[in-house]
């Protein structure tokens, strides 16, 4: 329940609330997909098979290198542990996608990791080189088979599709964050033992690496424990008749043929396969040329960490800036326009002069590179069927490898044929390092290839995407005006507060325009449908899209165009869940039905009246709207933001003045422009 704040709050106050109220916001998506008991075991299994992960790289390194007694054998030991788990996934990761759509990916998911921690056993036991890199291959193809299943599965676990994100959010930061810190720390813990004991001996740190590798597949036999016994949840599927389903599938090779077929065809995933292969290119570019990067900018080890540093703090600023931009621009456009800006940062990046501008300019590639991949990642788990997911994951997996392979051996090539090179610019000679037209060439494929996905995937071409991508960076809409929601469980209270907040707003000199509920129409609902009362749940659900869309085209657009604010009632949160609380109809397909009849237009500020359990049943409100005011409370706590919750406890005048206190505050923040026209209620 938020606290009413004084109508004579002051501008500062309220710009410092609003800040306070966007972190608050942040922590409230994160806590409500971790309240989701299966996500946060999932979660806990995807910390262990990272930390995994990170461990093998330094155990294996460090157990190849006591294998092979050659310097130059042990110079190349960290480049043959990564190439025997990148292999994998050029050759692999389409028949894991496979996997993930036909069988129960939980089972997927624990053979696989019993797999991987007998293979890591294995290497302790054999001590041979040879079946350690033949064991690494073969444990990145168990990893090529367990990430799509696992990715696959996580958004039916979650309770709406608006979670995936911050879901993918947590995921990140446990794989790239917390994991990471925690399997360099553990390496660094048991390779400090001699130390700790005083112990010396010439088979010493052989028995440490091996000891290493030995935790590292315990590490996986617990996940398989845990998965196993304690995440049933992840055999489940988006469909009710799984079984049906299942039985009517098609072979292994006709499975992966339809995949590349539906990559192929559909826009949305043939442009998200373009974008991602534009920013693949583009940051193996930069891995394989920053340790020349910088020496040109005359800097040595140190430089090359600080360019690292930037990059990786840049794609955590993107990951947790993403959530905010999907609001104010779609994520079919932001993806594309992402890629976009990386490629022109990155030309920055290649023209830098100075070692403070490239650091600046490379944490902008790792921003955009941030905000891209995350919203990647929510485009295939909230966007692509069930059916489809683990091979469209799959897929990207496979990109990635490819073209990070390709575009980290093809660099070094290039800058080894261009070398240095001296131009003479106003006379004056000038040293060109051959790193620079390299990573231009990259820019330029990031450019291009984004601006091919964002073609492919925009699906409101009839905006400018400037615009649109201005007004996300400065967090307003394009439209002048503001769209204010009145939601709440019974038809009664919306209709008699939005009334009333109309009139307050008026009263503070504010042109208003209050758009009644559109299903209490009767006007619109006898042209739609004649037969409204007696027809089925879904001949309901589509007349509310269809009154709404007409009332939305008609006279909100335009009233927001001219700058007028818009007072509507039952906007969508209320239908909504009311349609998901009192039917059957699945709540992604009602979701779709809004998101089309509304253009995806959501409101700026959402009032939710919130009426007590002990006044609901005083006043004979039954156990359907308690549901419609429970699910209603969910959408306020998993969006803060652009909710204020009010008690809408006592008489209409108690109420309306806790709404006037409320709002009228919040609006003084956005500035908006008083129109001379005044526009009519509807």
């Amino acid at each position: 329940m938020t606290e009413i704040q004084d109508a004579d709050t002051s501008l500062t106050e309220a710009g410092q609330a609003g800040q306070a109220q966007s972190s608050v916001s942040t922590v409230h998506r994160l806590r409500s997909v971790l309240a989701i008991r299966p996500f946060r075991r999932l979660w806990f299994v995807t910390y262990l098979c990272s930390v995994g992960d990170w461990l093998s790289l330094l155990a294996l390194t460090g157990l190849v290198s006591e294998m092979m007694n050659s310097y130059r054998w042990q110079s190349f030991a960290l480049s043959l542990v990564v190439l025997t788990q990148l292999l994998p996934g050029i050759l692999f990761a389409p028949i894991g996608g496979v996997l993930a759509d036909k069988f129960d990916r939980r089972k997927v998911m624990v053979v696989c990791d019993v797999l991987r921690g007998s293979l890591f056993i294995s290497i302790a036991l054999i001590g041979s080189p040879i079946w350690l890199f033949v064991a690494n291959f073969l444990v990145g193809c168990c990893a090529m088979l367990w990430i799509p299943a696992k990715e696959s599965a996580v958004p039916n676990l979650l309770r709406r599709p608006d979670q995936v994100e911050s879901a993918n959010q947590l995921g990140l930061v446990m794989t790239y964050g917390i994991s990471t810190i925690s399997g360099f720390g553990l390496y660094s813990l048991i390779a400090g033992i001699p130390g700790y004991l005083n112990m010396q001996g010439g088979d010493l740190e052989f028995t440490i690496a091996t000891i290493a590798v030995i935790i590292n597949g315990l590490l996986y036999f617990t996940s398989a424990i845990l998965i196993a016994t304690r995440l049933p949840e992840l055999s489940g599927r988006a469909t009710a008749k799984k079984k049906e389903v299942d039985a009517d599938k098609p072979g292994f090779v006709a499975m992966l043929r339809d995949g590349l077929r539906f990559a192929a065809k559909t826009p949305l995933v043939r442009g998200l396969v373009i974008g991602m292969i534009g920013a693949f290119a583009a940051a193996g570019v930069v891995i394989a040329t920053a340790k020349l990067y910088a020496q040109s900018l005359l800097g040595g080890a140190s430089t090359f960490g600080l360019l690292f540093v930037a990059v990786f703090l840049g794609l955590a600023i993107g990951m947790a800036t993403a959530p905010k931009l999907a609001r104010r621009l779609a994520y079919n456009r932001l993806f594309g326009v992402t890629i976009v800006l990386a490629g022109i940062t990155l030309a920055m990046v290649a023209l830098a002069p100075h070692l403070w501008i490239a650091l600046l300019t490379v944490m902008l590639v790792g921003a955009c590179a941030g905000v891209a991949f995350l919203t990647g990642l929510t485009i295939v788990g909230s966007q692509v069927e069930d059916e489809m997911r683990g091979r469209t994951v799959a897929l990207i997996q496979s990109l990635l490898k490819v073209v990070l392979f390709g575009a980290s051996a093809g660099a070094p090539l290039l800058v080894a044929l261009l070398q240095k090179r001296t131009i003479s610019v106003f006379n004056h000679p000038m040293e060109v390092d051959a790193t620079r037209p390299v990573m231009l060439g990259g820019a330029v494929i990031a450019i291009m290839l984004g601006l091919v996905a964002y073609r492919q995937m925009d699906d409101r071409r009839e905006e400018r995407v400037l615009s649109s991508l201005f007004a996300a960076i400065r967090g307003r809409r394009t439209t002048k005006g503001l769209l204010i929601a009145v939601e709440g469980d019974t038809w009664e209270d919306t209709s008699v507060q939005a009334r009333r907040l109309a009139a307050a707003l008026r009263a503070e000199g504010i042109d208003v325009l209050l758009a009644a509920d559109p299903e209490h129409d009767e006007r619109r609902l006898r042209a739609v449908l004649s037969s409204a009362e007696l027809a089925g749940v879904r001949a309901q659900a589509l007349v509310a899209a269809a009154v709404r869309a007409d009332v939305v085209e008609r006279q909100v657009r335009p009233a927001l165009d001219e700058g007028a604010v818009v007072v509507m009632e039952r906007y969508v949160d209320s239908p909504l869940a009311h349609f998901s609380a009192t039917s059957s109809l699945d709540h992604q397909e009602l979701e779709g039905l809004v998101d089309w009849a509304t253009g995806r237009l959501r409101p700026d500020l959402t009032v939710l009246l919130d009426r007590p359990s002990a006044d609901r049943k005083a006043v004979g409100i039954g156990h359907d709207h308690w549901r419609v005011q429970k699910l209603l409370s969910e959408m306020a706590a998993a969006d803060p933001d652009r909710y204020v919750v009010v008690e809408a406890e006592g008489d209409a005048d108690a109420i309306a003045e806790r709404v006037r206190a409320t709002v009228v505050p919040l609006l003084a923040t956005r500035k908006r422009p008083v129109p001379e026209a005044a526009a009519p209620s509807l």
